[in-house]
Order: structure tokens, then sequence, then C-alpha cells
């Protein structure tokens, strides 16, 4: 199912399939996720859903738009590698024409960052009018989660909204489910006290994000958790893909 497995021939004897595209990004997610997680969630997610609906996984983009001190933390971690906006739309523009060239005709964005969105679909926006023929559908993992699971996987705590989300129980647990080998356990930080601030600040300073990176506890994080939201969201996904290819 992994396009970057394929040989041209194998890719090109499959277009009529859904290509599905993960997008994540290399970003700090506290002292116990890695780098990856964004991109490690954005493929597990995808290859479940290719699972599914027969479809293809394209390479995934593994760089994303700046996150911001309210909702991931900022350029203020080591090992961030972030993108201009201008940058995410002529990468996310030139990979889906390339698709649309080799004669793909269903094209499922799947983003698990959430500062990319805008961008990712701008670059939708342009390509789709150069390509009419081309369905092109977007969408991520939390956007697409009922209340019950929701209130599932929140238990035990209170839900602090999705912008906090960042580093804290559901990207923990999805962690924990596609790849329990890359989460130190034993770092995960208590709570963090963080108040996130109703206004956006420039230059970006020491400070403005508790120094673990964390927005929200990850206390209460669980694989099953993990795969509570996970078939959620393909299910979701499948439904979406039936309802519009």
């Amino acid at each position: 199912m992994y396009m970057k497995n394929m040989t041209w021939g194998e890719f090109n004897a499959n277009k009529d399939k859904v290509v599905i595209l993960p997008v994540g990004s290399t970003e700090q997610h506290s002292y116990h996720l890695p780098l990856s997680t964004d991109s490690v969630i954005a493929e597990g997610v995808s290859e479940e859903f290719a699972e599914r609906i027969g479809g293809i996984i394209a390479p995934t983009l593994c760089y994303g738009y700046k996150s911001k001190p309210m909702s991931g933390g900022g350029p203020l971690f080591p090992g961030t590698i972030d993108l201009n906006g201008e940058t995410l739309i002529h990468l996310a523009m030139d990979v889906l024409e390339e698709l649309c060239r080799d004669g793909i005709k269903k094209i499922f964005v799947n983003n698990a960052h959430f500062e990319n969105e805008a961008f990712l679909l701008e670059a939708i926006d342009i390509v789709s009018r150069r390509y009419p023929d081309v369905k092109i559908l977007e969408s991520n993992w939390w956007d697409v989660l009922s209340q019950d699971v929701i209130d599932k996987v929140f238990e035990d705590v209170p839900f602090p909204g999705w912008a906090l989300e960042h580093a804290a129980i559901t990207e923990t647990s999805l962690m924990m489910y596609f790849a329990p080998e890359l989460v130190r356990e034993d770092a995960i930080p208590a709570e963090t006290g963080f108040s996130p601030i109703p206004y956006h600040k420039y230059p970006i300073v020491k400070g403005m994000v508790p120094d673990s990176g964390a927005l929200a506890s990850a206390k209460g994080s669980s694989a099953e958790k993990g795969r509570i939201i996970t078939e959620a969201a393909v299910e979701e996904f499948v439904r979406i893909a039936k309802e519009n290819f």
C-alpha cells in the first residue's frame, strides 16, 4: 500500500485507487514524545485507512507550518523545523499536481499538524482549479471525532480543547498505540499550569510556553485510548471517502 515501495509500473497499474497523502511536522512534543510525532500519527492513521479502502499511501510530508505558542510551542525548542506558509503551499501544490499529472483522480490529504490546514487548503484550492476532474479531500483525525469518543478518552480528566492537546493525552495515546517504543513514559510531565492568552504576541520569547513544551498534562494516556481514537477517525474517513469518491 506504500507508494514508496512500489515500482513505477505497479503504481501506474493502481492509479484508479485513492491516494492518501499524510502530512505531519518535525516539532517538539515535550520531554516524552519524539519530534516525528505528528508524522508518525499521520502515517499510522493513513495505514489503517488505506487497509479499509484499498488505498495507496504517498510518502509522508514530514515538515509543517510554524507551531504557535498557544497550540504547539513555537520556535522555542531545538529540533523544531518550521516551514514558512508559502513554502508549505508550494510543497503541497507540487506533490498534488504531480499526482494529478500521473492520472490520479482521487486524493485524500490526511493532516496531523494543527497549523498546517490553511496552507494545505490553499494548495488544494489552486490545484483543483487546474485539475477540476480530480477530487481532493482534506481532513484530520481530531475534527472527525464524535463527542462520545472525546468523552471516553477524557473520562478521568477535563478536555482542555484541541489547541492545548499538544503532546497531551490524545497525541500521547496515539503514539502509545502506533509506536510505543518512541514514548518516554517516565518523562511525561505533570500538570503544566499553562493558561492560554486570547491573543498572539511577537517576537516569541521564552516563558510564553512551559519549559517542558507540553500545554496540557498527558497523564492518563494509554494505547487503548489511542486505539479508540484511531478506529473512530478511520471509520469517519472511510465514510467520507465512500460518500465523495
